[in-house]
């Protein structure tokens, strides 16, 4: 099937989500804000929150495939494979000491259900389980200083935000370089899995590459349709990606993108991403958080004829208002509909809690968190169809419905 998406509300047929595990049980109140957590959510309850998730998309047409078992079906294709993702993954978990890398290598390889050993390395891994396998006359000094708790490889928790390390654009994908190292390390998963499972190793462009310099994250980027991109200048996306991916979108004859709006957000945790501000909910309309509104720049790029690298772009302020530039590109007249009805505390209070974080399964049906009321209930004066899911432990993260998902193939 491949990767095939040009919109951000035609109908989602397919779908990546990954469940959360124990990598939620490895948070600690020291490790929050190394690994981008603002609580620690409970997982039981996440889990079943998560499931509620998943059965929705089902029930309503929608294929649902995990990292995970993608993950697992990659590298039981070749125990070479196998290895070298083991190796990638201690180098890039930052482990050095000659000891522990041939340790951490040993514990990994020993796993002989690969599905453990992916869960393991999503997990993170404590020093505690590799002093299980010495002798106490193996210890060196680096062994006896360091403490107990301490993990030669993070967890992972922020991985059930599968918008990020990748994002799909058409029928390619930008596989991304994330803002933080702790983030970066999730993009392995998205590297094995397009460079070597058969679904996709041979169907699809990468237009941008996760060892480019410029970081960029998925909850960043909009496909509004199969000519237009919205991507957010944002806390986790520079500029500079954003005219890399630009250029490489255009010079690829097989892509149909010819314009990419680049909307400049505040630089916050609150807005870390476009998708926590704006999100397109129907052919007309989109959600937006107010917030925003007094700050928010828009820039047209579209590609300069000529072939030299450095001309490869146009670059353009847009002066109208948002209605105004959305309509120009989607030929519809559009309805901006606010987070929290437009009051303050309350678009503030469900801004932060997700209820502009929609996932528009089909034109004007979403998924969204219970707990935004207000704001589900303005979405369904305006005509929506709101599916609503359970968030109360999951929302601990800061990412909704559409952060949680990445589709592989919508409906053209």
């Amino acid at each position: 099937m491949g990767i095939n998406v040009n919109s951000e509300i035609k109908p989602l047929k397919k779908v990546l989500l990954h469940r959360p595990g124990n990598e939620l049980l490895n948070l600690t109140p020291d490790s929050l804000t190394r690994l981008l957590f603002d609580d620690i959510p409970y997982l039981k309850v996440a889990q079943e929150e998560h499931d509620e998730f998943a059965q929705i998309l089902k029930d309503n047409g929608v294929e649902v495939v995990y990292v995970e078992d993608l993950m697992v079906e990659t590298l039981e294709l070749d125990s070479a494979i196998r290895e070298r993702f083991i190796k990638q993954f201690i180098y890039e978990a930052g482990i050095t000491t000659p000891k522990y890398k041939e340790v951490v290598y040993e514990f990994l390889n020993n796993f002989s259900d690969t599905k453990e050993l992916v869960l393991k390395t999503i997990e993170g891994i404590n020093i505690n389980e590799l002093h299980a396998m010495e002798r106490d006359e193996d210890h060196s000094l680096v062994d006896l200083i360091t403490e107990e708790s301490k993990f030669l490889a993070d967890p992972m928790p922020n991985l059930i935000f599968t918008r990020d390390p990748f994002a799909s654009i058409g029928n390619g994908v930008s596989l991304n370089k994330m803002y933080s190292v702790t983030r970066n390390r999730e993009t392995i998963y998205a590297e094995y899995i397009f460079n070597y499972h058969p679904d996709y190793k041979d169907s699809l462009i990468k237009y941008y590459d996760r060892y480019n310099p410029y970081h960029i994250e998925g909850g960043d980027i909009l496909v509004l349709n199969e000519n237009t991109l919205a991507i957010g200048i944002s806390q986790r996306t520079q500029a500079e990606s954003i005219e890399v991916l630009a250029t490489n979108l255009f010079k690829d004859d097989s892509s149909k993108i010819d314009t990419v709006l680049a909307f400049s957000i505040p630089n916050c945790r609150a807005f870390m991403h476009l998708d926590t501000v704006f999100t397109q909910v129907d052919y007309d309309k989109f959600t937006y958080h107010p917030g925003i509104m007094d700050t928010l720049e828009v820039y047209e790029i579209t590609p300069r004829e000529g072939n030299h690298e450095e001309d490869a772009i146009n670059v353009k302020k847009m002066s109208d208002s948002l209605e105004n530039i959305l309509e120009k590109y989607l030929g519809a007249d559009i309805t901006l509909i606010p987070c929290g009805a437009g009051d303050q505390i309350i678009s503030e209070r469900e801004q932060w809690n997700d209820g502009s974080n929609t996932l528009c399964i089909a034109p004007g049906v979403v998924i969204v968190y219970d707990r935004n009321n207000i704001t589900n209930a303005v979405l369904r004066r305006a005509g929506l169809t709101v599916l609503e899911m359970h968030g109360s432990e999951l929302s601990r993260g800061r990412g909704g419905p559409r952060c949680m998902s990445m589709p592989l193939y919508r409906e053209d």
